[in-house]
């Protein structure tokens, strides 16, 4: 194991190199979030997103729905622009769209969504069912949820491309699951993104799915950051470590997120959150210094200590 970290720090700092990254430290030129490319396009967006499993699942509640208006509008006024949802997410489709509607309909939306159906012929129908929740003319991205029916659902979505009903197509996983048959698809489908999970403990997708992406010109899309919050509260209470302060975390939060945020692969991660200032500390964090391939090393090893 020794030797394979030792490779991930060389192979990281080559990236950076290549990507003309500082040796040291990589950062932003101000405090606005910094931005990463979509390689398929060159258009760039916030590295960090916003997603919305579980925390916008919220029903008709009223008042629930609000405060999910709310983050919202934090998320929008502090920078950020990509919104992730799917179809299994209960009922954060529409309370997203009713979030939408009650802001005005921001301009700045990126709008992630999924299809998930194992019947191939139910796709085009879920989408235009999505698409009515959200209330918008089209979808930026839309991906195969979980590979659920990929081949299918991977020629509705690259009809609608050539069509001009959706811009980008990608392919999701998560918990670390499926990866050999996501980087099959990585090889030979022309997707644009990728989503799975990946964070300071679950890092499998270093060794070939992020260079893969990578090499192939895919854009990363990171969910489970905290590993749906488990993360975040095992470390609340531990006392940040002082060096913390040389790459501008002032939170686990923000410390969990430069970590992914900092290797060169990642395009956005999408934190879910039902608060109006973590979403505003998760969008933070892609503002100012971001860590070097030594100093995620040395990270990854104070988490797991703790």
């Amino acid at each position: 194991m020794l030797t394979t970290r030792r490779m991930l720090v060389q192979a990281s700092l080559g990236v950076m190199a290549a990507l003309n990254v500082p040796p040291l430290l990589a950062h932003a030129q101000d405090q606005r979030p910094v931005t990463r490319r979509i390689p398929s396009t060159g258009e760039a967006i916030p590295a960090v997103g916003l997603g919305t499993w579980i925390t916008f699942n919220v029903g008709d509640d009223p008042t629930l729905r609000d405060e999910c208006a709310q983050v919202m509008a934090a998320f929008f006024e502090a920078g950020g622009r990509m919104i992730d949802s799917s179809p299994m997410y209960g009922s954060s489709q529409p309370v997203v769209g009713y979030g939408l509607q009650k802001l005005g309909q921001p301009p700045g939306l990126f709008s992630a969504e999924k299809v998930w159906t194992s019947s191939g012929a139910d796709g085009p129908n879920q989408i235009e069912r999505s698409r009515r929740f959200w209330n918008v003319p089209r979808f930026d991205l839309i991906q195969v949820h979980n590979l659920l029916a990929w081949e299918a659902h991977l020629q509705t979505l690259f009809a609608m491309k050539a069509a001009g009903l959706v811009r980008y197509v990608g392919i999701t996983t998560s918990e670390g699951r499926r990866h050999d048959l996501l980087e099959q698809i990585m090889r030979h489908e022309a997707v644009d993104f990728v989503q799975l999970t990946y964070n300071i403990i679950d890092r499998e997708a270093e060794e070939r799915i992020l260079p893969l992406a990578a090499e192939r010109g895919i854009a990363v899309i990171i969910n489970r950051p905290f590993r749906q919050g488990v993360l975040t509260s095992r470390l609340d209470g531990e006392p940040m470590p002082a060096w913390a302060a040389e790459i501008g975390a002032s939170s686990w939060a923000q410390f969990l997120l430069k970590f992914i945020l900092s290797h060169p692969a990642v395009t956005v991660a999408i934190p879910a959150t039902t608060r109006v200032d973590h979403v505003r500390e998760n969008v933070a964090a892609a503002a100012g210094l971001l860590p070097n391939a030594v100093t995620r090393e040395r990270m990854a090893a104070h988490v797991q200590e703790l």
